[in-house]
């Protein structure tokens, strides 16, 4: 059989396993081990098992772990509901106020965890009751909420972000450097389509009463707000401040920011015993499931590319005539279409051995690359009809939101998405400079 009749099967293999509803780490060991056999007999299992405890070995997923933990711990910390109750207030004079707060809070909070799941179900428990008794829209508050809670798996400090460094060969605080820009981009993108649309369109976002501002003074407000920044402050002064200075790597900052949030919920009491076990028990699960699928795609990568599959699909698309941004775009299409029906992680697993060679090929820098696809999975989110973060905001909407508001709602910040990827393509630098200014290990 042909390399390229090989390559078709696998593909063909992995979307008829993924649309049966098959976990993605056993529809990739699986498809692994039967074209491994067809194409080198039993002792293919010699090569599964180095795959596997190269991956199990691996010091930086450490990192992994310890920022789902950190992510479990802030979640009960309660950190965000003080923080959006002032900013609701500070903003609350301006048409669409409420929202930008989401956005703000969305922003913070996404700075110091890097799990959608956290982000988008507490904001859309702590401000979607608030939203709809001001009389917002429900398509642009679903739609601010989810795409505001995405922002987690882009701002450092991301898992994403962790397992693209292991899976690129690249250093993970260039990688969390290279993000931060491309992330506040798109922060500010979100945060003026809701300024203009609600300026525009005055009953999608009406300002607060003036009897509930008057409730509390302005300096009062500022204040309190303040002081509900200072401990995500400090804790991503702790985490990113010391991988970007040099002091820490990410593994170790990682740990750092495991304790500093178990010292933030111990502050707050919120601490449980009950509540310390649930955020072990769901770090292990979500571990577990990360490391399942990555040994699946490990053994997935080293098969397709021992039949010959990178070179079969690196000459399909060199070899097509496109110009370098034709390519470019045609993989940024693809990624975006995969995110349809994949999560992040498996479209890393699945691209990344592909789309690498093809962009050192065509002599893009790779860490600029990489930021492209990681800003581009922003979207993996929300586009249905497998996007998560509409389903997790869909599970905890109140009475009245339905799942085509929040479809409808997602529309515009998919778009600014695009936007804000084609800003990042065009101006470079904004991914680029601040990992070429600061020492990181």
């Amino acid at each position: 059989m042909s390399e390229t009749a090989l390559v078709i099967l696998m593909f063909a293999g992995l979307l008829i396993g993924l649309f049966m509803g098959h976990p993605l780490a056993f529809t990739l060991g699986g498809l692994a081990v039967i074209f491994g056999l067809i194409g080198w007999g039993p002792s293919v299992f010699y090569m599964f098992m180095n795959r596997i405890y190269g991956t199990m070995d691996n010091y930086v997923l450490i990192a992994i772990p310890l920022f789902i933990f950190m992510a479990q711990l802030l979640d009960r910390s309660g950190i965000a509901e003080e923080l959006f109750d002032s900013l609701r207030y500070l903003f609350g004079r301006l048409r669409g106020g409420v929202l930008l707060a989401v956005i703000l809070v969305s922003t913070v909070f996404a700075a110091c965890t890097g799990i959608i799941g956290a982000s988008v179900v507490t904001m859309g428990l702590l401000s979607l009751p608030v939203l709809l008794k001001y009389g917002y829209q429900k398509e642009i508050s679903t739609g601010g909420i989810a795409a505001g809670g995405t922002l987690g798996i882009l701002i450092p400090p991301s898992i994403m972000l962790v397992v693209m460094a292991e899976q690129a060969t690249l250093s993970v605080g260039e990688l969390f450097a290279a993000a931060v820009f491309p992330g506040f981009v798109l922060a500010f993108l979100y945060l003026s389509y809701i300024l203009i649309a609600c300026g525009i369109n005055p009953e999608w976002g009406p300002p607060a009463t003036k009897e509930e501002l008057a409730a509390i003074s302005f300096g009062k407000v500022l204040l309190k707000a303040l002081k509900s920044l200072a401990p995500p402050a400090i804790l991503v002064l702790g985490v990113l401040g010391s991988i970007f200075a040099g002091i820490a790597t990410p593994t170790e900052a990682a740990g750092l920011g495991a304790f500093l949030t178990f010292f933030m919920v111990i502050a707050y009491r919120k601490f449980t015993w009950r509540g310390f076990y649930a955020a072990c028990l769901q770090t292990a699960k979500t571990n577990a499931m990360v490391i399942f699928i990555l040994c699946g795609a490990s053994c997935f990568t080293a098969v397709f590319l021992g039949i010959g599959g990178g070179e079969v699909v690196t000459d399909f698309i060199v070899g097509s005539g496109l110009s370098k941004w034709s390519i470019f775009i045609l993989m940024m299409v693809i990624v975006f279409f995969l995110g349809m029906f994949i999560d992040w992680l498996g479209i890393v697993l699945i691209c990344f051995p592909i789309f690498l060679p093809i962009a050192e090929q065509l002599d893009f820098n790779k860490v600029w690359f990489v930021i492209m696809i990681a800003v581009n999975l922003q979207a993996s989110f929300l586009t249905p009809p497998f996007g998560y973060a509409l389903f997790y905001l869909s599970g905890i909407a109140p009475p009245g939101v339905n799942l085509s508001h929040i479809y409808r709602g997602i529309i515009p910040f998919v778009i600014l998405m695009l936007i804000g990827l084609f800003i990042c393509a065009f101006f470079p630098q904004l991914v680029l400079w601040l990992p070429g200014v600061l020492v990181i290990k």
